[in-house]
């Protein structure tokens, strides 16, 4: 049903639903939310990708790509709830702008493809979903495509990402005679005519009751086996009634025991009507999730979905824009009014909010004041940064900031022409303030700026950008990856003595350290651990810490070629003080120049980053693929049929796949497409040392 998207904000929490669309790219998930904001009354005529018109991919770059690029909000009702919705990228190159966003949703639509399934990106933004605990439905789109198939879709949801997928809907037709749904709670049929915008609704068709009612009962056990209630009422009556089905559904979603999946094709505006009832039913309201947590001063503390309580909001992202520079907020508690003074948590310091909005892509709305649970933008913070919290003065607390994917590509930039160079600083310097996951870094002895991104596609977007927004011409060198070095065979107590007496106090410290490689399990995240084995006090507990800060800024460089060290652990197994020379300081100097000498000692090795590749081709061309595969160094892990086409998966270093999408499109006439998916670092070869020229 369609109501007033911009009617003042009465609803209660329980009415609210915050909400993103996950997905691989090409799936259809921007047409879904093209379609939702046509449906809800949002908008008054479909926007489609391939014409450039949908409402949330609005940037330029977007509509001449064809891919959305820069997470959207959007916000529209539906049944009496009002639901905020943010559409995100489904190419892996933004993978952090989906985790920004998964940050602060209360749920997901997780929407695939018939024909494909589950891909490699929307098998890596469920991950991230898991990550941050937020329940999901599923939506099986493209059914009126060739090849599009529901149960062969559900079943790569059970083998890839979760084991209870419970399917609500049976397609009425296949293919291109899909012209509905049957609705197996109620066991209705749901049939869109062609032009129409609603589905009328009847019996389920005689030669699909017998399918249905399979269905249904097959449903029913799955629900049963996993909902103890429902569980109660199957064994004392063999069947579930709709309500409790629906009641364990509701659930089963929340917990994230169950994942409910529905089917339908967007692009004809089939399906989404169940699709919305069911973003209503079943995925929590800001009520229904945990109390947001954060820390102030150790302590932990909680904040309730309460428009009464002190305010707590977070930062998820930052856009520059002809208005001014927009700020992001999920409220998780209090109120947030437009000209009045909040406190940023994260940088303890006082800021002005100058307007309320609520955003529809790139229109906005003024609003006079937001509550908990709301999804807004606001002007006039100046030091508010992506994963800064927003609070009340009197009630301080630090939220858990969104998590930053390190760079694995990096470019050098720089200005055509001398007299730009300042103005293309400000410019990269704005552009890492609306993008964490962006890193702008100068080499202080040839001054040469590099910019270093997740791949070549990001790197790409961003410096079009800077070309597009600020008017500069800018060359770009080819990009180069983030290698790592890591250490193969380690040293034992090496002894590293630091004395220094320049006049006064002197420094002193005295440490003998054992390096090894880091097994996996051990890893963690930042590949790198440190313990004391140190027995009698011989080095006190707080020069011991600061042995351990100076090993961490050892890491910085390593000895092959000045790379990040990670994959090793140190023990500190002893060590001498001086009574009055020692310090925190002197031990953190001993700790950094004993590593730097300990990696010297050690044998290193030197890591790359890979990337898992699935590549699409036609059967005829499967050899040269695979040749061209594996003179890039690529580990092909196998090969199935889809469709008529061969799906090769690989994991290929990442330096190799520069240029790759050309190369692939020569071999393959255009045919063969490919995506990719980080995997880590794996072992490089070493650089082949330089001869020695003959005396």
């Amino acid at each position: 049903m369609r109501t007033d998207l911009h009617r003042h904000l009465t609803d209660p929490l329980t009415a609210v639903r915050n909400l993103g669309i996950l997905a691989h790219v090409d799936a259809g998930k921007t047409t879904v939310t093209e379609r939702v904001l046509y449906l809800t009354g949002a908008t008054h005529r479909r926007g489609e990708v391939h014409d450039g018109t949908t409402v949330t991919d609005f940037d330029s770059q977007e509509r001449d790509r064809g891919i959305t690029i820069f997470a959207a909000a959007v916000s529209c009702d539906w049944d009496g709830h009002r639901i905020n919705l943010i559409d995100t990228p489904g190419h892996v190159d933004f993978a952090d702008e989906v985790a920004r966003s998964l940050r602060v949703l209360d749920g997901a639509v997780a929407v695939f493809d018939a024909v494909a399934g589950v891909e490699p990106q929307s098998e890596a933004v469920w991950r991230q979903a898991d990550r941050y605990g937020v329940p999901r439905i599923a939506f099986v789109n493209k059914l009126d495509r060739v090849g599009a198939d529901l149960d062969a879709a559900v079943e790569s949801i059970r083998e890839l990402l979760h084991p209870a997928p419970l399917a609500v809907q049976l397609p009425i037709g296949a293919e291109g005679a899909f012209t509905g749904v049957v609705d197996l709670l109620r066991m209705r049929s749901l049939v869109w005519a062609d032009g129409e915008d609603t589905a009328a609704e009847g019996p389920v068709p005689e030669d699909l009751l017998d399918e249905a009612r399979r269905r249904r009962r097959l449903l029913e056990e799955a629900v049963a086996e996993l909902h103890p209630l429902a569980l109660e009422e199957f064994c004392a009556t063999s069947a579930l009634s709709a309500a409790t089905l629906a009641s364990a559904l509701r659930d089963l979603t929340r917990s994230g025991d169950g994942v409910v999946v529905l089917c339908g094709s967007a692009y004809r505006n089939r399906g989404i009507e169940p699709l919305l009832d069911a973003v209503v039913a079943y995925l929590p309201s800001p009520l229904d999730v945990p109390a947001a947590r954060g820390t102030w001063d150790g302590t932990e503390q909680e904040r309730a979905a309460d428009p009464a309580a002190p305010l707590a909001a977070l930062a998820f992202k930052v856009n520059a824009t002809d208005m001014g520079r927009l700020t992001f907020l999920r409220l998780y508690s209090g109120t947030i009014r437009k000209g009045e003074t909040v406190w940023n948590a994260s940088t303890r310091q006082s800021e002005r909010v100058g307007r309320v909005l609520r955003v529809q892509a790139d229109r906005h709305v003024r609003l006079d004041r937001a509550v908990a649970g709301d999804i807004v933008a606001v002007i006039g913070l100046k030091t508010t940064r992506a994963g800064s919290t927003l609070c009340a003065a009197e009630a301080p607390l630090v939220l858990e900031p969104p998590t930053v994917a390190d760079p694995v590509v990096s470019a050098a930039v720089e200005a055509r022409t001398g007299t730009d160079t300042d103005r293309l600083a400000s410019a990269l310097a704005r552009l890492v303030e609306e993008d964490p996951s962006l890193v702008v870094r100068t080499d202080p002895e040839t001054g040469q700026t590099t910019l270093s991104g997740l791949g070549e596609l990001h790197l790409e977007v961003a410096v079009e950008k800077v070309r597009r927004a600020h008017g500069l011409d800018v060359r770009v060198g080819r990009p180069r990856v983030a290698y790592r070095e890591t250490v193969v065979r380690g040293v034992s107590g090496l002894v590293y003595r630091h004395v220094k007496q320049d006049g006064g106090a002197g420094q002193f410290a005295h440490v003998v350290l054992d390096v090894e490689p880091l097994d996996g399990d051990d890893a963690g995240a930042t590949g790198f651990a440190f313990r004391s084995a140190v027995v009698g006090g011989r080095v006190p507990q707080e020069y011991v810490r600061a042995v351990e800060a100076g090993c961490r800024d050892a890491l910085a460089e390593g000895p092959l070629a000045g790379h990040p060290v990670t994959g090793l652990r140190v023990v500190l197994t002893d060590g001498a003080t001086h009574v009055k020379d020692s310090s925190e300081t002197a031990f953190r100097a001993a700790g950094r120049f004993a590593l730097r000498e300990a990696l010297r000692a050690s044998t290193m090795g030197l890591l790359e980053p890979v990337a898992d590749v699935t590549v699409t081709v036609p059967g005829d061309a499967v050899g040269g693929v695979l040749g061209d595969l594996a003179t890039r160094r690529g580990r092909v892990g196998g090969s199935t049929t889809r469709g008529g086409a061969a799906v090769i998966a690989a994991t290929v270093p990442l330096a190799e796949l520069f240029g790759y999408a050309t190369r692939l499109r020569s071999r393959t006439q255009g045919r063969g497409v490919f995506t990719t998916r980080p995997a880590g670092y794996a072992p490089a070869p070493l650089p082949a040392p330089r001869a020695t020229p003959a005396r």
